[in-house]
């Protein structure tokens, strides 16, 4: 019996030495990531910023680097053992950022800009019989995966009527559901209410982050389902397992990135869940299962309810793959869509025409990258172009109508400046991490951000692609400008 024991024990220490190891990895492929990121965010600033417009430049980083400092410290220091103080300080600040947020969409254009205006131009239409395509090789028929949230929209209008600000007011609430939870995710990780208060701050103060709030976009109903299905997994209860599924479902039928969210789970089920304290356990790795089998069946009925409705025939799927690799693996573009890309779109002509094109396309960028040696140069690239740089959030609010050059130009760097905060605290945040004590809930947010960034290599990456893991970033900013105050105590 004593040996049968001992040899229970034996294994469990080496399950748990096998977690760490695994642990430590994935920190430091984060610490290599934040790296990586900050550099290149150098590199961009030294480029685009450091020598022109100096004076405002660098007054206006500095000014914000000693607020955030300033308020930062100062919420810290408020005690946080009372809940009354907790909760007006959380929604002092929700109140803060909704009124800021709410008044963007006032002073900004109303019209709806590229994929945005795709949606919003398209519904009288709808209503009125018309199809979401002529020919299958429309951008509806190319890209059914974007039908959920054409429903949405849909359903929208048919509430409040075709009124944009509908739209951008529940985009504001979103955002700030997307902060109540990022709070929340901080508390349920690392039970420090003050860093929750800091990764609240760093994140609503953040332009780049919140300005596309006035464009019909699906990215903030997602990120905020997203957040959601990682807060309900971590409540470890089953009405909570198959409530996340409920909401990964809604998540991926109005923002279409499920399949790296649904690895990052799986990942975690498999590496912390199955084994917990050196012992093996079947029961958190069959509930998140059952988490998974509510989502795959909600999300096949919703494919087939799309195609029963007469919305889209092809359903949500993905007509049209080889476009984001032909766009992605474009070392001229740096793997981003651009004017010179348009040649490959002809609408007129069948899929089948222009699945032959984009192949010998894709085809060749391959042969590009393979003969030059190319392919590390491109991810680098690509990883400062998704994550390093502007996310181009303002440019998409067709800001420059109704502003000059001058003040666009400051609106857009200022915008900038909240990413750059983050990418420098995040990078900190992440090499603290080694140090400090966490709960294993933190890697369920860790891998599917990690498992986007590395699927991001592949294909197309626009800045403003990153919005969805903003507050995960965040979440590491706080720990990094926690870490700052608690050791300089300013």
């Amino acid at each position: 019996m004593k040996n049968v024991e001992r040899l229970t024990v034996k294994r469990g220490i080496q399950i748990l030495k096998i977690q760490n190891g695994i642990s430590k990895f994935i920190l430091g492929v984060l610490a290599i990531f934040t790296t990586l990121v900050l550099i290149k965010m150098s590199m961009f600033y030294a480029e685009n910023y450091a020598t022109v417009n100096r004076a405002f430049n660098w007054g206006s980083l500095l000014l914000a680097l000693i607020l955030v400092g300033a308020v930062g410290y100062f919420l810290v220091k408020v005690n946080d053992r009372n809940k009354k103080i907790n909760i007006s300080i959380l929604l002092g600040m929700l109140l803060i950022f909704m009124i800021v947020a709410t008044t963007w969409i006032l002073v900004v254009p109303q019209t709806q800009l590229s994929d945005f205006g795709n949606f919003w131009t398209r519904v009288p239409g709808v209503f009125n019989g018309d199809k979401l395509y002529k020919t299958d090789n429309d951008y509806f028929s190319r890209f059914a995966y974007q039908s959920g949230y054409m429903a949405y929209v849909l359903g929208v209008v048919k509430i409040f009527g075709y009124h944009i600000f509908a739209i951008q007011f529940l985009n504001v609430i979103y955002q700030a559901l997307i902060l109540l939870f990022t709070y929340l995710l901080v508390v349920k990780i690392f039970e420090n209410i003050k860093m929750a208060r800091l990764a609240v701050l760093l994140l609503m103060i953040d332009l780049d982050w919140f300005a596309l709030n006035s464009q019909a976009s699906n990215q903030y109903l997602g990120s905020l389902c997203y957040l959601l299905t990682f807060y309900l997994i971590m409540q470890d209860k089953l009405w909570a397992y198959i409530l996340s599924g409920v909401t990964l479902t809604i998540g991926c039928l109005i923002r279409p990135i499920g399949p790296v969210i649904v690895a990052g789970i799986v990942v975690f089920a498999l590496l912390y869940t199955m084994f917990e304290n050196g012992k093996f356990n079947y029961r958190k790795p069959l509930k998140i299962l059952l988490s998974l089998m509510v989502y795959l069946v909600l999300f096949s009925l919703a494919g087939w309810g799309i195609k029963a409705s007469g919305l889209n025939a092809y359903g949500l799927s993905n007509y049209d793959p080889e476009w984001k690799f032909v766009t992605g693996l474009n070392y001229q573009s740096n793997g981003t869509y651009s004017p010179d890309m348009d040649r490959l779109i002809d609408a007129s002509k069948p899929r089948k025409v222009m699945s032959k094109k984009e192949k010998a396309a894709l085809r060749q960028e391959i042969t590009y990258l393979n003969k030059n040696n190319k392919w590390l140069s491109l991810f680098i690239n690509k990883v400062g172009g998704l994550w390093s740089q502007r996310t181009m959030a303002t440019n998409f609010t067709g800001y420059s109508q109704n502003h000059s050059a001058k003040t666009v130009e400051r609106v857009d760097y200022l915008g900038y400046v909240g990413s750059i905060i983050l990418i420098i605290l995040s990078w900190i945040g992440s090499f603290v991490l080694f140090k400090t004590k966490f709960s294993n809930n933190l890697y369920l947010l860790l891998l599917p951000m990690l498992a986007f960034a590395a699927a991001q290599l592949l294909i197309e990456v626009q800045g403003r692609y990153r919005i969805e893991f903003l507050p995960i970033i965040a979440i590491l900013a706080s720990l990094g400008l926690y870490r700052l105050i608690k050791e300089k105590d300013f």
